[in-house]
């Protein structure tokens, strides 16, 4: 046996119920979903905080509308817009996957907006508040990319490469062939960076340990919204230069910039500039 790499060969199907499969991916929802209210909880039994502990299970109900409903909608309208007009009900089948993040942030802002509002506190407020909470859910929502064989990384030859057989033939994960192929040393070429963990461990756990880290201690408004921003938005930009473009999109721009750097660069800028601004005024939160 000659196998120098890992072969993706899990599960994406967690378990059966009454027939109906479970994925890990929306398992991994769950979990970001219940770190989001154990974390929010907490930092809402801080003085400065802009709610009560028990106010968080509305923020994170609506917050979650936020996130399904912009992270579908940016999706296809980033990644698929010419199949969504080829096929409008494109956008209701949740089950052929397709989340973006940045879509997703789109629709928490919006209710960061409305329910900063209900509260009486304001956006911005609120924002820092939210900030610190997003990251750990990102982390698990990669673990589940990298569980669904799905989002792969570039070519590489690192020890830790790993080859996914979805991405040399579909359904290639339960293919005999493949893995013969795969035990007689015939697939290392087709070895990629896991880079489903790189963004987990750097836009989950390390911004997650750094924005915690920031927020610890009172900061003018806005400021930790605009640190999570532009901290998200360069991770992520680092983060693309190993991670395969989408098939159907390539490189959008100088032959490597990626649709995921495009859409970074503005939330760099901005969450600079919001940053900026929060310090220039100087309001406590």
């Amino acid at each position: 046996m000659n196998n120098s790499y890992y072969y993706h060969q899990i599960d994406p199907i967690a378990f059966s119920v009454g027939g109906f499969g479970i994925y890990w991916y929306s398992l991994m929802y769950l979990v970001a979903f219940g770190l989001f209210w154990l974390l929010g909880r907490i930092r809402a039994g801080r003085d400065d905080a802009p709610l009560k502990p028990d106010q968080v299970s509305d923020l994170l109900f609506w917050g979650v509308v936020g996130v399904v409903a912009g992270g579908r909608i940016g999706y296809v309208l980033f990644y698929g817009l010419s199949d969504l007009m080829a096929d409008p009900l494109l956008l209701f089948r949740l089950r052929d996957g397709g989340m973006s993040f940045h879509g997703g942030l789109i629709g928490v802002l919006v209710v960061i907006w409305v329910y900063g509002r209900h509260l009486g506190c304001g956006f911005l407020r609120l924002g820092d508040f939210i900030a610190p909470l997003v990251p750990p859910g990102l982390a698990a929502g990669r673990i589940g990319n990298f569980i669904g064989g799905e989002l792969w990384g570039r070519p590489t030859d690192v020890p830790w490469a790993v080859i996914f057989p979805d991405s040399i033939e579909r359904g290639g994960r339960w293919s005999e062939a493949l893995y013969q192929q795969y035990l007689a040393g015939a697939l290392d070429e087709y070895a990629r960076h896991p880079s489903q963990l790189y963004q987990a461990a750097l836009e989950g756990l390390l911004l997650f340990v750094v924005l915690w880290w920031y927020s610890s201690r009172p900061r003018p408004v806005g400021a930790v919204s605009g640190f999570f921003v532009a901290g998200y938005g360069v991770l992520r930009f680092t983060a693309e230069f190993f991670r395969e473009p989408d098939a159907h999109l390539g490189f959008v721009a100088l032959d490597w910039l990626t649709m995921g750097q495009l859409l970074s660069l503005p939330m760099i800028l901005g969450g600079a500039a919001l940053m900026a601004w929060s310090y220039a005024k100087r309001k406590p939160a």
